[in-house]
């Protein structure tokens, strides 16, 4: 199949379709040309099982014996075309030859398995029957039977005295089952019978049986007909040979006549009578089944007898509907058919590369088809479908070949499972790293991760949400969860699987009760654990509640977690006793049942009948089996009395059963119902002790209960806002008819949360509920579902809603009152400690303590952006008290505690720290800092920041003065050397670059004046300026020179002795080098991430092209061309300057590729020399360069 994959031409199209490799249209990658059969040999002979197959060399074949792999040895070959051969079969007990086998061929598309074929040693074991004596009379009819078990089937021959029996006479007839008639017996047929047993292996002869023959003397009374041997029910294999024996007597004998129940011809040519009325039907197929009877009628009259016998053919197993082989993409779904035919219906099961498939939540079988979801690359083998019974096995076989997608998104990662509830888990992953801006939904599966072969379920949601709720689950229960991330053309693998516990739960229901009566004053309670799905968790207690009919006291017993069975004792005799459970988990109780009523015996001397035992099994969702046994006292039963009647309704009529009878069928039940059921003996002094117990029907998908099983949605559900925390839901009860109770689940979810603890639910019976506890200016989605007693509906659609905003519910926090002028003050506060909160604007109130006292107060207020605020024209010597509130839309919150802040009279304060008042006891230390200023410190402040602006300005001036361009009468550069590439972390020096200049030499500024009184140029980002020109700053310049050598010249940097010399040159010759895959996968790299770039390690600010200037200048190619141009000199190697040659100490070359957006490549051969004249070589070039 791999040929199948690749990209073939038009030319190669006709040869493709001739080529037969296709496992989809003509399997014959692998299949067998013969199998091997089944076979019967004797001990010590050689035996030889076929087995060829064909398909893609090389092709191995190995044989199994009942499943396992079976070796080479002596007594065991491989023959080179692949058959089994045994020199010697052995028949010991512990070491035999006899069992079944199969060949395994494989290759390299897969593994198939053969049919079974069954290795029988021919033998005959004792006799199962042996003929008994017999005594007629003569006219009458003899008949003697013997059976042994025999492989193959056995002869069976008679002998009379111990030599054969001579079957000259029609009145002898030797069936083939074994049966020998002598019809109207004489005299001389009196003597020694036995059979004698043959087959290809042994002869055994039974026990002899002696028939004695009487005379009659008289004439014989007439009799009516009668079947002393009729037909018996048979089951016989496909082709075999039945025998349906009918013998009768009467006086006349009778006729004897064969025919169908069903009216159908009696088959001719295969069927005919043997002997006085044998019916023998050779080479048995199908449409001999049937019930045929033997009629025996007196001739003349119609007087008659019927004797029956049903025929049932076997027929081995037969695949009507063949798997197909198929082609699937990573992550699809294959289904495999498979139909098989025969009777008894045979077994089906599949196979994989000859191995049985293991079944697990991806992979499953429903009835006899194979359905694989979510394909992995694992999945590509060869299938085969078995059918299998006591007649035979057959076997089909498909192939599933599994596509891979190149392009498909890789898992979804960093997948977490939470709980939630005892009901719902919270999952919650990222999106792939690879391809996740095509995936178009996702998958979610989930599957208990406890136990085998169980039910994987999925959903499938969008590509919007990275988190979902499963909320359909089992408490108390571990499941296990994987997601893929799906696109058009295929779907990712599946992410790591997580497990995550549910939490436990009350319990569903209550164990049911049985409860029996031993005396008149007891009533023995006892129940059955309930199972994990009832139990939702663990139990951790019972209480037993109970009291009588006409007193409504209650008495309840708290019984330990391991209890299943309670005495009550000291009861009232002759009294109705009402008891009801209840059961417990870590969570709490769950509904108690319903009461059950329970009578206890009257008192009497009369000995009565004790409880019997009573057992309850559901048969189906509408009927129920009631079995019991009888009391074990040696009072005698009468009968029995049977009540039942369902929860809550009144009893049924009670049914009237007979002593022996122990087992009653109660039909017409509804489904999901509990129904009490009640027992009591029937003695000859009355009623005896009664036995109750309770059971629930399980459900069913009938008509009338079809529409519980799934009730749809609510539906129009709204949503009201009655304050910030709290909304008003309401929804409309879905259009279903029942009488049954309905309740609801409501969900809510802060929208985009991924903590389990902010998602509630609430339970209620009425179509409205109010939600509160919520928190305030957040927006939720509400959805709700319908509960019919176990059966829940789908979620509704999800409403959004955002809770209005609430009122600041705290003050301003931190609040801080600092003097900072004799008559002024500076209030400073921080904002609400709440979330959500959005504060329009903040009063302040503050007022001496006079106008306090007067309840005078000034009011200011600012914005909800500002933190502080200035309490100005303060009268000097008063004590002020401040505060502050917050506010927003909705209304104003409450004030801060007041802030005192005293005042002293007079002067002086300028020339000390400013007093602070706040909320806290240390008023001299702020945990903030952000208002601890004196007036000292204002005062510097001030001053070094007049300092600052003057020297700025001083700077900028000097700069203007000094900033004239260069003339062309400066220093030449002269590049020397001719190096490969690039040196790790440069750039072209043009005037966008300034970032990329400083990697060069990051230890110099914008502007770099030689301090040496060496050449009068400034170095800055745009290249070096000369220092004797104009007065224009160079910086803002816009003009540009044409001549290479005033190019060449503003681009390097002169020093006198020892200076160093930056050199640019462009390689005309030079082409762009070709993008490396992972350019084209992830798009240009930056230099930092070259391999040799080592300037770019050694300096934390080098190497590094920026992507802004990038797109400014593809964006303005005039712009950029024109940059390019000014800044890559065509030459600095004229013949002219070789003199100055020795005198460069440095040199750097820098080459640009042509395109933008292409990877600078770094050569280590072009690394630059740092000469030893310069007395300061490491302090004007980086690390990375002079190292």
């Amino acid at each position: 199949m791999a040929k199948f994959k690749m990209k073939l031409g038009p030319r190669w199209l006709l040869f493709v379709l001739f080529v037969p490799l296709s496992g989809v249209v003509c399997f014959s990658e692998l299949s067998f040309i013969t199998e091997p059969s089944d076979v019967i040999v004797l001990p010590k002979d050689p035996a030889v099982l076929d087995c060829q197959a064909h398909g893609h060399p090389p092709v191995s074949i190995k044989w199994l014996k009942n499943g396992v792999r079976l070796k080479e040895s002596e007594h065991v070959h491989f023959l080179p075309n692949g058959s089994l051969y045994l020199p010697k079969i052995k028949d010991a007990a512990e070491d035999s030859d006899e069992g079944f086998y199969q060949c395994l061929s494989q290759n390299k598309f897969g593994a198939i398995l053969s049919q079974r074929s069954r290795l029988t040693i021919a033998r005959i074991s004792e006799f199962i029957t042996h003929p008994v004596p017999m005594v007629v009379t003569e006219g009458s009819v003899a008949r003697f039977f013997c059976a042994v078990a025999s492989n193959p089937p056995a002869t069976i021959t008679w002998e009379l005295n111990q030599s054969t029996l001579p079957l000259s006479t029609n009145r002898i007839t030797v069936l083939p089952n074994g049966v020998l008639q002598i019809h109207n017996v004489q005299l001389e047929d009196a003597g020694q019978y036995r059979c004698v047993a043959t087959n290809i292996g042994s002869r055994l002869r039974s026990k002899e049986a002696t028939l004695t023959v009487n005379q009659v003397t008289g004439p014989k009374p007439r009799q009516r007909p009668r079947i002393i041997a009729g037909p018996q029910n048979v089951t016989v294999s496909l082709h075999q040979t039945v025998v349906l024996e009918c013998v009768a007597t009467g006086n006349p004998w009778p006729i004897i006549s064969w025919s169908r129940a069903d009216s159908k011809p009696i088959d001719v040519y295969n069927a005919k009578v043997l002997g006085n009325g044998n019916l023998v039907i050779t080479d048995v197929n199908v449409k001999h089944n049937g019930v045929y009877l033997c009629r025996a009628t007196t001739p003349g009259t119609r007087n008659y007898t019927i004797a029956a016998a049903n025929l049932t053919v076997l027929v081995p197993p037969t695949i009507v509907e063949k798997p197909e082989s198929q082609t699937r993409p990573r992550a699809g779904t294959a289904r495999f058919m498979c139909q098989a035919e025969g009777v008894p219906p045979p077994r089906v099961s599949w196979l994989k590369n000859g191995e049985e498939v293991h079944l697990n939540g991806r992979i499953k079988l429903y009835n006899s088809k194979l359905v694989i979801t979510q394909i992995i690359p694992e999945d590509d083998a060869i299938y085969q479908c078995v059918a299998e019974s006591d007649q035979g096995s057959v076997l089909s076989l498909a192939r599933l070949i599994v596509v891979m997608s190149e392009d498909r998104p890789s898992a979804p990662r960093n997948i977490h499972a939470e709980t939630i509830s005892s009901s719902a888990i919270l999952l919650a992953w990222e999106r792939p790293l690879y391809n996740a801006d095509k995936v178009i939904a996702y998958s979610i599966h989930y599957m208990k991760a406890e136990g085998l072969n169980n039910e994987e379920y999925q959903v499938v949601i969008g590509n919007d949400t990275t988190s979902y709720i499963i909320d359909d689950l089992e408490p108390a229960r571990n499941y296990s969860f994987y997601v893929v991330a799906y696109m058009p053309m295929g779907a990712s693998r599946m992410s790591d699987q997580v497990s995550q516990h549910t939490l436990e739960d009350v319990p569903l229901r209550t164990p049911e009760l049985t409860l029996t009566s031993h005396s008149s004053t007891d009533i023995q309670v006892s129940w059955q654990p309930l199972p994990a799905k009832l139990s939702r968790g663990r139990v951790s207690a019972y209480r037993l509640s109970y009291r009588t009919a006409t007193d409504p006291t209650v008495t309840s017993v708290e019984l330990p977690q391991n209890t299943t069975e309670y005495l009550l004792e000291d009861l009232q005799p002759d009294s109705i006793y009402l008891l009801r459970m209840a059961a417990a988990t870590r969570v709490g109780w769950c509904e108690p049942s319903a009461w059950t009523s329970h009578r206890t015996p009257r008192t009497t001397s009369s000995k009565v009948p004790s409880a019997p035992i009573l057992q309850l099994e559901p048969l189906n969702c509408t009927s129920v089996v009631a079995r019991w046994q009888p009391p074990s006292d040696t009072v005698p039963v009468l009968g029995y009395r049977l009540v039942y009647h369902e929860e809550d309704q009144p009893e049924q009529p009670a049914i009237q059963l007979q002593a022996h009878k122990f087992t009653f069928t109660i039909t017409g039940l509804d489904p999901r119902r509990k129904y009490h059921v009640k027992i009591l003996p029937v003695g000859q002094a009355g009623e005896g002790y009664q036995t109750d117990q309770t059971v629930t029907t399980p459900g069913c998908l009938s008509a009338r209960d079809q529409l519980a099983a799934a009730p749809p949605a609510p539906n129009n559900m709204i949503v009201l806002a009655n304050n910030a925390t709290s909304v008003s839901l309401r929804w409309s009860r879905p259009a279903f008819t029942s009488g049954k109770a309905v309740s609801y689940t409501v969900r809510c979810t802060p929208v985009g949360t991924h903590n389990a603890s902010a998602i509630r639910y609430l339970q209620t019976t009425k179509q409205s509920v109010i939600v509160q506890r919520l928190s305030s200016n957040t927006r939720y989605e509400f959805v709700v579902r319908l509960h019919v007693e176990q059966m829940s509906s789908p979620w509704s659609s999800v409403v959004y809603h955002q809770t209005l905003p609430s009122v600041p519910s705290h003050p301003p926090t931190a609040v801080r009152v600092t003097l900072i002028e004799d008559d002024t003050a500076l209030v400073s506060w921080r904002e609400p400690p709440e979330p959500n909160i959005v504060v329009s604007h903040y009063t302040i109130m503050y007022a001496s303590q006079q106008s306090w006292l007067a309840g005078n107060w000034q009011i200011i207020q600012r914005e909800g952006s500002h933190t502080m605020a200035l309490l100005e024209k303060l009268d000097p010597g008063n004590i002020y008290l401040v505060k502050i509130s917050a506010s927003n839309q909705v209304g104003d919150g409450p004030f801060s505690n007041p802030v005192e802040l005293a005042l002293k009279r007079g002067g002086g304060h300028r020339s000390k720290n400013p007093r602070h008042s706040d909320t806290f006891p240390d008023t001299t230390v702020f945990s903030d800092g952000l208002y601890h200023i004196d007036q000292k410190s204002m005062t510097g402040i001030i001053v070094g920041v007049s300092i600052a602006l003057a020297c700025i300005i001083m700077c900028a001036l000097i700069l203007i003065s000094k900033g004239s361009p260069r003339k062309t009468s400066g220093h030449k550069v002269i590049a020397v050397g001719n190096t490969e590439g690039l040196r790790p972390g440069m750039s072209l020096p043009n005037e966008r670059h300034v970032e990329n200049v400083e990697a060069l030499i990051p230890m110099m500024r914008d502007r770099f004046i030689d301090a040496r009184g060496g050449s009068t140029m400034i170095i800055n980002t745009a290249g070096p300026v000369s220092m004797n020109q104009s007065k224009r700053w160079l910086l803002f310049s816009k003009e540009r020179h044409s001549t290479t050598e005033n190019d060449v010249e503003s681009r390097a940097s002169l020093y006198e002795a020892g200076k160093t010399v930056l050199a640019y040159e462009e390689r005309l010759g030079s082409a762009p080098l070709p993008p490396s895959s992972r350019e084209i996968i992830y798009g240009p790299l930056h230099s930092e991430s070259s391999q040799s770039s080592e300037g770019s390690q050694e300096t934390g600010d080098s190497g590094h092209y920026s992507n802004e200037v990038s797109n400014e200048e593809m964006s303005n190619p005039s712009t950029s061309s024109s940059s390019s141009r000014s800044s890559r000199p065509e030459s600095f190697g004229s013949q002219d300057d070789v003199p100055a040659i020795s005198e460069l100490k440095h040199s750097f070359e820098v080459e640009d590729e042509e395109m933008l957006g292409h990877t600078i490549h770094h050569s280590t051969s072009s690394a630059p020399r740092c000469s030893s004249e310069a007395p300061h070589p490491a302090q004007h070039l980086p690390q990375g360069v002079c190292s």
